[in-house]
């Protein structure tokens, strides 16, 4: 007997966290659930900060028509004291007709409201936001699994880094791989699904063309276009990687290490730097600071093709790589 019932159903919950997205699926997934039990169920939301303890009392004051009833309270964190008192007054002895939906983003504003709720025996949904890869991992494969599907560790790792971390994006990544596969989803499916759609910046961009990768470089720079980033970033990124090269070309082969307070950057910034100034002559820089410079100015005076703009950079870059002084 795996259905709902009004008995299996908590007089509160709490949903405690940040993550909009996870939020909002608790309150979507626990309105389904009362309706499955109540078909006619009144479902009304308010924010807790605007609402006061006449209309709170009305709200949970039993209706005279009958029926279920679920308060969704947003913003519980921003609940004002005598609110606060009153419906956790309410949590000591709840209407078995009606579910508290009480949403707290978790912080310290407001934590004895949330505190008190816990103790009264509120059911507790966790809606924090999540910290580390290890969470978005987890997060990528129970999505898959609740759809019916079936993921490995490491396609939720490709599915990241080829969509980043947001978890709306994540979410929305999955729900389309369910829907044009099979749902058993390995590493080759995502990198099929996926291909060359790794997160691009403009410094994908920069550090292909600083090293004479110029197919690499045009692809990363058509992809980022493609999916949205901004021309001007990117154009700034190219000039930042020539700068970097000759300002660390011209210091010479020291340590990084050494260097890094000499040229008030990061020493790792150094290393990279000194790895892509090979092949690089000091003429062949010049050049592509001038190719740079003509980038910029027409990506941020408005050009009518900045598209166009870059591309001719990331030419013009490379082949001062390669000619050096003309």
């Amino acid at each position: 007997m795996g259905g709902v019932t009004a008995a299996s159903l908590p007089p509160i919950l709490l949903v405690l966290g940040d993550e909009e997205l996870l939020a909002t699926r608790a309150v979507t997934e626990a309105v389904a659930k009362v309706r499955s039990v109540d078909p006619d169920v009144d479902v009304r939301e308010y924010q807790a900060g605007s609402l006061t303890v006449g209309e709170i009392d009305e709200m949970l004051s039993p209706s005279l028509f009958g029926g279920r009833r679920v308060l969704v309270l947003r913003a519980g964190q921003d609940a004002r004291k005598d609110l606060a008192t009153a419906l956790l007054a309410y949590a000591k002895n709840p209407d078995p007709d009606v579910q508290l939906v009480v949403l707290h983003l978790g912080g310290a504003k407001g934590k004895a409201f949330a505190d008190g709720l816990k103790a009264a025996g509120a059911t507790v949904v966790p809606a924090m936001k999540l910290k580390g890869h290890r969470d978005r991992v987890a997060f990528v494969r129970d999505e898959i699994r609740r759809s019916g599907g079936k993921c490995t560790e490491d396609a939720a790792e490709a599915l990241i880094a080829a969509v980043g971390g947001d978890l709306r994006d994540l979410a929305a990544a999955c729900s389309q791989l369910i829907a044009d596969t099979d749902g058993r989803i390995g590493a080759d499916t995502v990198a099929r699904y996926y291909r060359g759609r790794v997160e691009v910046t403009g410094f994908t961009v920069a550090d292909a063309t600083m090293i004479g990768d110029v197919p690499g470089a045009l692809e990363a720079l058509r992809w980022a276009l493609h999916v949205g980033v901004d021309p001007v970033p990117i154009a700034d990124a190219l000039a930042d990687g020539v700068r970097t090269v000759a300002r660390v070309a011209a210091a010479g082969r020291g340590d990084p290490y050494q260097l890094a307070s000499t040229l008030g950057m990061p020493a790792w910034k150094i290393k990279n730097a000194q790895q892509r100034a090979r092949g690089w002559t000091p003429e062949g820089l010049v050049e592509a600071m001038r190719a740079a410079a003509e980038c910029n100015a027409a990506v941020k005076g408005g050009a009518d093709d900045r598209a166009y703009a870059l591309e001719k950079a990331v030419f013009s870059v490379a082949a001062a790589r390669r000619g050096g002084a003309r």
